[in-house]
């Protein structure tokens, strides 16, 4: 029942629900970045974990996506949104309450991620079918609003308990504001099933699960040498396992049965092309919002809250031009904003390689993070709308669910693509510094390299057990030279990414975008 139909219910009720949903969900994936050190020192645990954790939150909510959008045909939307509300605060619960990383992977990354997936989905088909014409263009307005401030305020309000209370507080937090959802939930209005669960693709979200967790997997294996020769087979495995994954959704679409998701809407050329568009976009992002607090808080020694702060205003530029791209489409057909956006992003990401030296001031990256800020901004004010404009009506659901997928799948790949870049950067580096340096000990080069690795892992937090104090001075030089070095060669990388974004945009076929079409977080 739409929701200005029913009598003595505040009419948007619905979509401040949904809107909250979305802002937690959005401000996870940005606010525990700055809390790194905090969460190594507190966990007793290293970098390249909390790096797999990070990226394995935002890889359990593309692998379920899928899964969340069916979901809602076979118990109805109100279900499955309350569902996901549940397991997310179960998993904030876990969370603010870990002992060891892998109860934090359990809470954060799993429970969260699965909770995350089912809830996604939903707010979308509860706005879309909860309002009409006017209302539903404000509704979904605000929706998009709520999303891109969750993602600009999370740097700061993860900095802010992180440095002043606990990062436990930020899960702490997000637990009491699942509990307003649940509290105000009977302002969702219910849908009947449509599909019953003997007709439920249970093989196809079986595939669609595995592979991308393999794939990903795969190349997190790449931080370590000793795993490195594995790598490329897990790698080549979630690529297979995902290629039949298609194939068996094309044999259910074939035989008149119900599939996960309608994969026959990536024959349209827009649609394809602009998912690989989207992850594109979606790696710098992640890598930038993940090394850039490592480099913050192991070279200029910033806190969660400082660091946070310095990250603020380009987390600012991308949320005040994700909702002025609408406006400015007006002038600008969306295609070429695509374009304009990568290579403003390709600047951004040119002049900040440039920029890390030892003893820098951290404000005076602030420039350079903006306009790389105002190139995401662009591109994320465009891409869905025309993604999805040219998609039928009817297959919305479809296009939206393996847009967030694949989006999703962009940013878990680009936090652990980038994070590896960074591990294997400073591996080899160190290396080489190590062997042209006489530290006047009886430690080999080797074990040098090892104590000095391990404290770049611990986010330099343990000097006084890992380095011996007479090769400490020399040893924190070199390693933070090292790093200043890594992420000038791979903002170089994210550069060329930048434009292979900003060339393959020009191929993308244009258009006249539908103002019908759905928008996703």
């Amino acid at each position: 029942m739409n929701i200005n139909k029913r009598k003595g219910t505040y009419k948007w009720g619905s979509a401040i629900v949904a809107c909250i949903a979305v802002f937690i969900i959005v401000l996870d994936m940005s606010a525990m970045n700055v809390a790194i050190t905090e969460l190594v020192t507190d966990l007793n645990t290293k970098l390249t974990t909390i790096q797999a954790i990070i990226a394995l939150y935002s890889l359990i909510i593309a692998s379920f996506m899928l899964i969340g959008s069916k979901l809602q045909d076979v118990i109805g939307r109100r279900k499955s949104f309350l569902a996901g509300s549940v397991i997310y605060g179960i998993g904030t619960l876990i969370a603010s309450t870990s002992f060891d990383p892998l109860m934090l992977l359990l809470g954060w990354a799993i429970f969260e991620g699965i909770g995350a997936a089912l809830m996604l989905p939903a707010t979308t088909t509860i706005i879309g079918t909860s309002y009409n014409g006017k209302d539903k263009i404000i509704a979904f307005g605000i929706w998009g609003g709520i999303g891109a401030m969750g993602s600009a305020i999370g740097p700061i309000f993860g900095g802010f308990f992180t440095t002043y209370l606990s990062w436990r507080m930020i899960f702490g937090s997000e637990f009491l504001i699942v509990l307003i959802i649940l509290f105000f939930s009977y302002y969702i209005t219910s849908s009947k099933p449509t599909i019953k669960w003997r007709d439920f693709d249970y093989i196809g979200a079986i595939l669609s699960v595995i592979s991308l967790v393999t794939l990903v997997f795969g190349l997190l294996l790449i931080n370590s040498p000793s795993t490195w020769s594995i790598a490329p087979f897990v790698i080549a495995i979630g690529l297979i396992l995902f290629v039949v994954f298609l194939l068996w959704q094309r044999h259910l679409i074939k035989n008149n049965k119900q599939p996960l998701s309608d994969i026959y809407i990536l024959k349209n050329k827009i649609f394809s092309m602009g998912i690989v568009t989207a992850i594109i976009q979606q790696i710098p992002l992640a890598g930038y919002l993940f090394i850039m607090p490592v480099f913050l808080q192991q070279v200029t020694h910033l806190d969660a809250f400082t660091t946070g702060l310095v990250l603020l205003p380009s987390s600012l530029v991308i949320m005040v031009l994700s909702l002025l791209g609408a406006k400015i489409s007006k002038f600008i057909h969306p295609k070429y904003m695509l374009i304009i956006g990568f290579l403003i992003t390709a600047c951004g990401t040119f002049l900040l390689s440039g920029k890390f030296y030892m003893n820098m001031d951290p404000w005076s990256i602030v420039p350079y993070t903006m306009i790389f800020g105002a190139g995401v901004g662009l591109i994320l004010s465009q891409l869905t709308n025309y993604i999805l404009s040219a998609i039928d009506e009817s297959k919305s659901s479809d296009a939206a669910g393996l847009l967030n997928t694949f989006r999703n799948l962009g940013y878990s790949v680009g936090t652990a693509f980038i994070g590896v870049l960074l591990i294997i950067s400073i591996f080899g580096g160190l290396t080489a510094s190590i062997a042209q340096t006489d530290f006047g000990t009886s430690l080999t080069n080797d074990e040098i390299h090892t104590k000095i690795f391990n404290y770049f892992e611990k986010m330099q937090t343990n000097s006084s057990t890992e380095l011996p104090s007479n090769i400490a001075e020399d040893s924190s030089f070199i390693l933070n030279n090292t790093i200043n070095i890594s992420m000038k060669w791979i903002f170089e990388i994210l550069t060329i990414l930048s434009i292979v974004g900003a060339i393959f945009s020009c191929f993308i076929p244009k258009r006249k975008v539908l103002e019908s079409s759905v928008p996703i977080a």
